[in-house]
């Protein structure tokens, strides 16, 4: 007899929520052994699970809920390119719920990184313990403005919350005026910082703001500050990431540095035309429709929206 679909799919619910209830007591007993006399209860449904314990008498004596990561779920259709995304979430009324499935997503698909504010890093830490994904931040955001010292302060504060991808804006005021110098120092400011805790840096240059020369400088910048990639956007500029300033930028750090193009990648064709201009890691909130494939030809035919950059 051939199987209910409906029937297996809520089969496959029941399991998977009492898979993560199970795996909820096991925490909680080791994390919490002084509740051992009391009885504890667990409701668990979309990697969220509540724990709520009682004393003898019946009385609450603590209520709490956190996201637990499984690995039930849809295999990536492109393991390759999700190895290459940073799952983004940077808008600045991020709720906890939010960056929490964001962190969720990053286990199940196995993206490279997740992308958060400097507030969310040390619970994106705690959440992908054991797993490849890992937790990126953003220095100096989104004006590049703050002075050298703190964005250095911010980026050590970052590592020892449990950063290792440092996302860094230059200073753009001072490159279009010109004044390299203070640009070189505040990069090398961050780069030191981060080398020195185990942290590799991607320096966002803003290319939206800047002509082809300025760009250029800037890339030339981050390779002798020692910077690990360069990066095209913050996503709260005029525009985003295009294959010309990919092409642009890999022309002038060579291959041996990594090119992050960031900012109004949405689909799978973005992320592959990127790819082919010299990118190796894509900045972007729609990471989980980018890795499930080309879009539907209908998709294909959809025009592209006017000019909106936004990486978040």
């Amino acid at each position: 007899m051939e199987a209910d679909s409906k029937l297996v799919e809520q089969l496959v619910e029941i399991i998977t929520r009492e898979v993560l209830t199970s795996l909820a007591e096991h925490k909680d007993q080791q994390a919490h052994p002084e509740h051992a006399g009391e009885n504890c209860k667990f409701a668990c449904g979309d990697g969220l699970c509540v724990r709520t314990c009682f004393d003898r008498t019946g009385q609450v004596v603590e209520a709490g809920a956190e996201r637990l990561s499984s690995t039930v779920g849809v295999v990536p259709a492109d393991a390759r390119l999700a190895g290459m995304i940073d799952h983004t979430l940077l808008k600045p009324d991020a709720t906890m719920d939010q960056v929490a499935q964001l962190c969720f997503e990053a286990r199940k698909w196995g993206f490279a990184s997740v992308c958060v504010n400097p507030t969310w890093v040390k619970m994106c830490a705690d959440m992908l313990k054991g797993s490849t994904a890992k937790v990126c931040t953003v220095i100096g955001f989104p004006l590049g403005a703050s002075a050298t010292e703190v964005k250095v302060f911010e980026t050590i504060d970052a590592i020892q919350d449990g950063a290792s991808e440092i996302d860094m804006v230059i200073n753009i005021g001072a490159l279009k005026a010109r004044d390299l110098g203070l640009v070189g120092r505040d990069i090398r400011g961050v780069v030191a910082a981060s080398h020195e805790r185990g942290a590799i840096v991607k320096v966002i240059i803003e290319a939206a703001l800047l002509t082809d020369e300025e760009k250029t400088i800037a890339c030339l910048l981050s390779k002798e500050a020692g910077a690990d990639f360069v990066k095209t956007s913050t996503g709260f500029a005029s525009g985003g990431a295009t294959v010309h300033d990919i092409e642009l930028m890999r022309r002038a750090v060579g291959p041996e540095m990594g090119i992050k193009a960031a900012g109004g990648v949405r689909t799978y064709e973005d992320a592959e035309k990127m790819i082919k201009a010299g990118a190796t890691r894509i900045g972007a909130s729609a990471g989980v429709k980018i890795v499930q494939g080309p879009s539907k030809p209908a998709e294909k035919a959809a025009p592209a929206p006017a000019v909106e950059a936004k990486n978040y």
